[in-house]
């Protein structure tokens, strides 16, 4: 095989979510009538911000070779808190500040404060306790949640204050703040994970923990800062959440951390660690989000949904596998 032919054939393998994401992409519009429309594409990305924003952060450990199922509940106990301050009905306490705009700093601080201080525990139990990081958070996605439903009795907030609430109202170029945010974001870490040391340690630390360490990187150091920022851009997304509700249920979310998970596979991160970008992740989240658009328009039952993403889940982890025997043979 010559070397332009090798290249191109890498290319195809590095970026196959893409490809399939413009291909399901062609096949909707073709098939399915009013599916071409820029509302519909825009309505795509902006369905998608609060599950991108939360893939990030499951991505970034998983790319360590760890995971993090508590995502889903500290971002709903994120979005309780935020709720619980900042709303005026149901159990709002209805707190205001002044300037008013004073408001939108301060929850997001609280809602980021909340995620990073969870994966911190999460971070710390996995690096010094030398737990299974499956079991730590698996037990942190049960205890938040039964947080949850502790501070907020199982009742609702409502009514958001309108100065939060209008990153949820406002658009830009057609596509509301919250998804312009979800974007920056996978921007914003996608340059971290390509362009800085901390970056590529976590890239190094999923291909071999000892090999690493040998090298002199701080791993358990690197690995703590990955569940942190986990459990903070989960905190952003429960943030999100409060938003695009106006307000917290005490089950808010549900059913997120699997759409995560789903999304960070198709994107290509390898369950094993080492293997993955946050493009792909974001590609992944789109194409979850574009199945989903299709099925609303066919007008077809929501279980359809279910029966989708587990198929997709299990060609690319099918996918996956022939793409590392396609890299072995052109190494």
């Amino acid at each position: 095989m010559n070397p332009r032919t090798r290249h191109a054939l890498e290319f195809v393998l590095d970026n196959l979510v893409w490809f399939m994401l413009v291909f399901v992409l062609v096949v909707f519009s073709i098939s399915i009538p009013n599916y071409f429309q820029l509302g519909i594409f825009a309505n795509i990305i902006e369905a998608s911000s609060v599950l991108g924003v939360m893939s990030i952060g499951l991505a970034l450990v998983i790319i360590t070779g760890h995971m993090d199922l508590s995502v889903e509940s500290v971002a709903a106990l994120s979005a309780m808190a935020v709720g619980i301050l900042f709303c005026s009905a149901g159990i709002g306490l209805g707190v205001q500040l002044h300037p008013e705009w004073l408001m939108v700093p301060v929850s997001l601080l609280i809602a980021l404060a909340v995620g990073g201080i969870i994966g911190a525990i999460n971070g710390y139990l996995v690096v010094k306790v030398k737990m299974s990081a499956f079991i730590i958070t698996l037990a942190s996605y049960i205890w938040v949640r039964g947080l949850v439903l502790v501070i907020s009795g199982g009742r609702s907030a409502q009514d958001l204050a309108p100065a939060i609430r209008w990153f949820g109202i406002q658009r830009l170029l057609g596509l509301p703040l919250t998804a312009w945010i979800a974007i920056s974001c996978f921007v914003v870490f996608s340059l971290i994970m390509a362009k800085t040391p901390f970056g590529r340690h976590l890239v190094m630390i999923g291909g071999s923990e000892t090999a690493t360490f040998r090298a002199g990187i701080r791993v358990n150091r690197n690995l703590v800062i990955a569940f942190v920022l986990a459990g903070a851009i989960a905190g952003l997304a429960g943030w999100l959440l409060a938003i695009r509700t106006s307000g917290a249920t005490a089950n808010l979310g549900v059913g997120l951390l699997f759409n995560a998970f789903a999304a960070v596979v198709i994107g290509g991160v390898s369950l094993k660690g080492g293997v993955g970008t946050l493009p792909g992740v974001y590609a992944g989240v789109l194409l979850l989000s574009a199945i989903n658009t299709a099925i609303n328009l066919m007008g077809l039952p929501a279980n359809f949904t279910q029966v989708i993403h587990g198929l997709l889940v299990l060609a690319a982890v099918l996918l996956d596998a022939f793409k590392q025997t396609i890299r072995q043979r052109l190494a």
